[in-house]
């Protein structure tokens, strides 16, 4: 795919990079639909994501680039492509 056609798909690239399940860096986040220290819910390119562990702390974020990156003791990571609920029916299911 020449250069060009990836700046037209930048919703769909999606990386995340795990590091001693302690320090996550995600690309491809389009928002933060909520977070607290035992969950973050993002969108991204590839559908709802549900990060869950203990500890969490988003270190950084830019909405504008797509990035971000969470420390803390990362227990499971969850996609979910249907629509999006609440914040609340996600932090209490």
């Amino acid at each position: 795919m020449p250069m060009e056609d990836l700046t037209q798909l930048p919703s769909k690239l999606h990386s995340l990079t795990l590091e001693n399940r302690e320090r996550l860096q995600i690309r491809g986040v389009v928002d933060v639909t909520g977070f607290d220290d035992t969950l973050v819910l993002l969108r991204t390119g590839q559908g709802q994501l549900s990060i869950r562990g203990e500890g969490l702390h988003v270190e950084r974020i830019d909405l504008e680039s797509g990035e971000l990156e969470l420390h803390g003791q990362i227990r499971e990571l969850q996609y979910d492509d249907r629509p999006t609920g609440s914040v609340w029916s996600k932090l209490f299911s």
